[in-house]
């Protein structure tokens, strides 16, 4: 589906979530100044994918939420940015089946399933569905230990989007009860064949509307949910939390470049969501190098025929 994107081409993509898109008469638990700013400013950023966290409308049941979404990114669609969301609480609120449908609707890139993997040159993206049950013999959790375990050869960077954190802060395992068991099943499938894996792996989420960033057995897990839902503060971030600054609200998005065997990512922050005209600094980078193939074992992983480079690899529930 994505012959756009051949191996070794430079790509840019852009990630954020938790943008609560709805009426911007509403403005109690979204921003809807900074909201349509941010999704202009993603337009600025001319990226090739746009990657959402979850919580994209208000209410998934809405049906004018998932306009005023349409309305307010117009300019992605003009552009023929790929779009490629994963589900978050929000997209069910109302309702799951009627919610579900909606978010399908909306994504019609997606090809009507709620969890899939989209394979553009070295990058594959790999979208789970929050709203699925994730325990070991659950069909999301044997399908996304599958992905895992036949990553096509070229992949150098492996993205998977899930909008539930799979690690958190101290204050919201302490508040929130993060990360959720089902999230803590899914981190322990992609664990146990990180040793078989050549890509990098990021793993990003929302929910939490702020950021935070956290390194652990080598894989960058990147909280990105400040797209204009009420922002939450973060009184303490813990030891393990990469990003220290505890200044107040981070609404912003994230950028990622990937040239060659690199990939770079910036988060970019609003300086001051009051402000006129809005502008954004750029308050945390990370760079991450994937060695050249060894011809070792795990550099030889296939995709089965049905998965083939180019096409949105899925599966629904």
């Amino acid at each position: 589906m994505f012959h756009q994107f051949a191996t070794g081409k430079p790509l840019r993509l852009v990630a954020y979530g938790d943008t609560r898109f709805t009426d911007p008469a509403i403005t109690s638990g979204t921003n809807p100044r900074v909201r349509k700013w941010l999704a202009e400013r993603v337009a600025d950023e001319h990226p090739d994918v746009v990657l959402l966290t979850g919580d994209t409308p208000f209410m998934g049941t809405r049906a004018s939420d998932w306009q005023d979404f349409q309305n307010e990114t117009a300019r992605w669609r003009e552009a023929h940015m790929v779009q490629l969301p994963t589900t978050g609480n929000h997209e069910r609120y109302g309702g799951d089946k009627e919610g579900i449908a909606n978010y399908l609707i909306n994504f019609p890139g997606i090809g009507g399933h709620r969890y899939y993997s989209a394979l553009l040159g070295n990058v594959e993206v790999i979208s789970l569905d929050c709203n699925s049950p994730s325990g070991a013999s659950r069909p999301q959790a044997r399908w996304f230990a599958a992905q895992l375990n036949h990553v096509p050869r070229q992949v150098d960077f492996l993205l998977i989007l899930y909008h539930v954190p799979w690690m958190a802060d101290r204050q919201s395992q302490l508040i929130a009860g993060l990360p959720s068991r089902d999230g803590l099943i899914l981190r322990g499938i992609l664990e146990a064949r990180l040793s078989r894996i050549r890509a990098k792996v990021v793993v990003l989420n929302g929910h939490i509307h702020n950021y935070e960033r956290f390194e652990r057995r080598g894989v960058q897990y990147v909280v990105t949910g400040g797209g204009g839902a009420e922002p939450y503060p973060l009184v303490v971030r813990g030891e393990s939390d990469l990003y220290r600054d505890l200044a107040f609200p981070v609404y912003h998005y994230l950028t990622i470049d990937v040239v060659n065997r690199q990939l770079h990512a910036v988060m970019w922050k609003v300086k001051d969501p009051e402000a006129q005209p809005l502008t954004v600094e750029a308050k945390d980078q990370f760079t991450i190098t994937v060695p050249e193939a060894t011809g070792s074992p795990a550099t030889k992983n296939r995709r089965a025929p049905s998965q083939a480079a180019g096409k949105l690899a899925a599966a629904s529930h």
